[in-house]
């Protein structure tokens, strides 16, 4: 059964992440905004390829079976139309329902296309461009798709290379692999806190939290 994304972390978990934000902000301008995804989209295309391969593979038993076997058929055209109509059919939820398949018939390339689109709209959403010092850093993770995204504002970007942020991606992505999201999280936050310092991208005198601490979350996993 399906869960919403925002279950995915106790709420003494949301604490810890909340925490680790307002900890690496302490020291330096930066806004980092988590936000956890379920997926980019719902993969219509995976969906029919799905349909179609499934089809295609029942009308190439059909067809080894009368062409190189002696197994007898007792199926004409129109019942060999309908089984494979039927296989495509069952095909199609059958990519809907299984992650791994709908992952595999879509495609890294439009996965990936998808995550950074996405990324670019919740950027916008949330609304990281609107910092006094266009330091808005949006840490954004898309669990079906298993991509992870690191975007920041111009104030940012000015000092900070996009190359930079691989290892926060790779903190991320080994917390998820293990089984420790929220750990995994708390830990790459912490990671960008110091590379801020050490970029110099520096906390002024009059600074405020202008984006809040608390990880976004959307969707069902």
């Amino acid at each position: 059964m399906a869960k919403k994304v925002e279950h995915l972390f106790s709420a003494e978990e949301r604490e810890h992440i909340a925490a680790a934000v307002k900890a690496a902000e302490r020291h330096t301008a930066g806004e980092i905004v988590p936000c956890i995804l379920a997926q980019c989209d719902e993969y219509e295309e995976a969906i029919w390829r799905g349909g179609a391969l499934a089809a295609f593979l029942a009308f190439a038993v059909f067809y080894c079976l009368r062409a190189f076997t002696d197994t007898w058929l007792p199926l004409g055209v129109g019942a060999m139309g309908a089984g494979v109509a039927l296989a495509g059919g069952a095909g199609m939820p059958l990519a809907q329902w299984a992650p791994p398949l709908r992952r595999l018939l879509a495609g890294e390339e439009l996965m990936d296309r998808r995550v950074t689109g996405r990324a670019l709209q919740t950027f916008v959403e949330e609304e990281l461009f609107a910092t006094r010092e266009r330091t808005g850093i949006l840490i954004f993770l898309s669990l079906f798709e298993h991509e992870v995204r690191v975007l920041g504002d111009a104030g940012i970007n000015a000092r900070v290379a996009q190359e930079e942020w691989e290892g926060v991606v790779r903190t991320i992505t080994q917390g998820m692999r293990q089984g420790q999201a929220a750990e995994g999280l708390v830990a790459a936050i912490a990671q960008c806190g110091a590379l801020l310092e050490r970029c110099g991208v520096a906390r002024r005198a009059d600074d405020t939290d202008e984006l809040g601490n608390a990880p976004r979350t959307e969707g069902e996993a």
